[in-house]
């Protein structure tokens, strides 16, 4: 029995949750599968799965087989990894995954400029406001606006993402502009709801010197940023953004930014990626290019957060 194959073979039955998918992905027969899964069971002398017509559960055995032997393969697989990038450090593929506000507009920068030295190496780009299993995934490098990511993983802040209260002069020529916060709480405001809680994000302020966290009376709430971007474009009412999104809009004047001293400053741009001490050459040049991006002057998001405060100081 070829024990790394049949147990290959398990791990991927319990994360497909079927013998077809499983067979599918190994470019095999379900009933070969099936076979493999049996040889296992019987060298073992355990029954590893529950099946049934219409559903496949571990047994108790197979859980503790699945936890101990899982990490296992994911080294083994980096193992091969290494073996095959060593051969060329400037070839292959980075897999990226992202939100799509920051794919578009700071991934697609710096995957541009990255290439421009190392042309071998190529990007497969998973965009999604859904925080990513990197490792089951099979994702190299993940970024993410907001805090720092999970503990499991090793995550750098790269710049901090100031956020900005604004609205459309359109808007403020029909409703006026606040001036104070008591004033800015009559106002139609928008807001954002996370995609996986639907739980409202509260705005960030500062008040009396202080940070508080203010719910805010929105007329119209939403689970993707780009489009409250375009409510608060279009005039729907007045709402808090990253200035990375809305920076082009308030340098055309198409929107204004309005109480600049309200907003706090806390949210940043992080990249993260598994804790491991074999990571491929062509990801650890990726890496290392991002960090050293983030901190030259030159630097495209370094660029927008002074333009923002540019366009917001009193």
């Amino acid at each position: 029995m070829d024990k790394a194959r049949v147990v290959t073979l398990f791990l991927g039955v319990v994360r497909a949750g079927s013998f077809r998918r499983a067979a599918m992905e190994a470019d095999i027969t379900p009933q070969a599968v099936s076979k493999a899964i049996r040889t296992l069971e019987a060298e073992l002398g355990v029954r590893l799965l529950h099946r049934t017509t219409r559903k496949l559960s571990l047994t108790t055995e197979g859980a503790r087989l699945f936890e101990l032997a899982a990490p296992g393969m994911r080294l083994l697989d980096e193992a091969l990894e290494q073996v095959r990038s060593s051969l060329s450090e400037n070839d292959g593929m980075i897999r990226i995954t992202a939100p799509p506000s920051i794919g578009s507009r700071v991934l697609v920068p710096l995957i541009r400029a990255f290439r421009e030295s190392w042309p071998g190496i190529t990007f497969d780009v998973v965009l999604s406001d859904l925080f990513t299993d990197l490792v089951e995934a099979q994702i190299d490098v993940g970024f993410r606006a907001g805090t720092s990511p999970a503990q499991n993983l090793v995550a750098r802040r790269l710049c901090d993402l100031p956020l900005v209260i604004c609205a459309a002069p359109d808007y403020l020529a029909r409703h006026g502009e606040p001036t104070t916060l008591a004033a800015l709480q009559h106002h139609q405001c928008t807001g954002f709801r996370r995609p996986v809680t639907g739980r409202m994000v509260p705005w960030e302020l500062v008040v009396d010197g202080n940070q508080v966290y203010q719910e805010m009376p929105a007329v119209t709430t939403f689970n993707d940023v780009e489009t409250e971007v375009e409510a608060v474009r279009a005039g729907v009412g007045i709402g808090q953004l990253s200035a990375y999104m809305v920076h082009a809009d308030l340098l055309a004047g198409r929107l204004k930014a309005i109480l600049p001293g309200l907003s706090a400053g806390n949210v940043g741009l992080y990249m993260y990626y598994p804790q491991r001490s074999r990571m491929p050459a062509r990801v650890r040049r990726f890496v290392d290019f991002v960090a050293e991006a983030s901190r030259g002057s030159e630097d495209a998001l370094v660029r927008l957060a002074a333009a923002h405060r540019a366009t917001t100081r009193p």
